[in-house]
């Protein structure tokens, strides 16, 4: 069924979602959404390992979430490929609201119930946060607006764990639930084709092979 924003194609419009580097809370396993963050040592290693792995992949145009390790991310690719990073508002992450920089031991731990809450629940979010229901409102009017703007080139969109989930939930048809089962490792790239006539295909996810060099 068609989306409503082209004719049918055969050329797809290729979505190349990366997920930033490594940061402090990453490493530590903590929730990190709004908080602006930057890239550690190993991070900005890991940015530049995806950019020379991204050079040569015919890339159009950098989409970014705006926060810094998504930009600093981005910027590794943006200049090998001499292309301009376009911010984008709705490739950012999920508002963690009160559990930002906390464990999910150590949310859980503060309020058991919110946390059994918004595991059962789509529409619940943390205290103060957003819900994945409404960031995948959000981030699916970000993706269909990306597509009328770049149909038919390829586009890197370095974004987050959340948000590139969602793109990938979305594309498989599969219920929100499918977030829960998705694994996705610092500045890993996942490929999704998404046809003008509405069909979506995931070519890949979680591929770190560019970043063997690095363990």
């Amino acid at each position: 069924m068609s989306r409503g924003w082209g004719a049918p194609d055969t050329e797809p419009t290729r979505l190349t979602l990366l997920r930033h580097g490594r940061t402090p809370l990453s490493v530590e396993r903590r929730f990190a959404g709004r908080g602006d963050i930057p890239l550690t040592e190993e991070g900005h290693a890991q940015a530049e390992a995806a950019a020379r792995r991204l050079a040569g992949a015919g890339i159009d145009a950098v989409v970014s979430s705006p926060l810094l390790r998504t930009r600093q991310t981005a910027g590794y690719a943006a200049d090998l490929l001499g292309l301009p990073i376009e911010e984008d508002e709705g490739f950012v992450e999920t508002d963690f609201g009160a559990w930002e920089g906390l464990t999910f031991g150590e949310a859980s731990e503060r309020d058991p119930e919110a946390v059994r809450r918004w595991l059962a629940e789509p529409e619940t979010g943390p205290p103060g946060g957003e819900s994945f229901a409404e960031v995948a409102r959000r981030v699916g009017a970000a993706r269909d607006a990306l597509l009328e703007r770049h149909r038919g080139r390829r586009v890197l969109v370095v974004s987050h764990v959340t948000p590139i989930k969602i793109v990938v939930q979305r594309a498989l048809l599969a219920p929100i639930e499918a977030l829960y089962r998705m694994h996705l490792d610092t500045a890993c790239v996942t490929e999704v084709d998404c046809y003008a006539d509405g069909p979506q295909v995931v070519r890949s996810l979680n591929d770190t092979s560019h970043l063997d060099r690095l363990d």
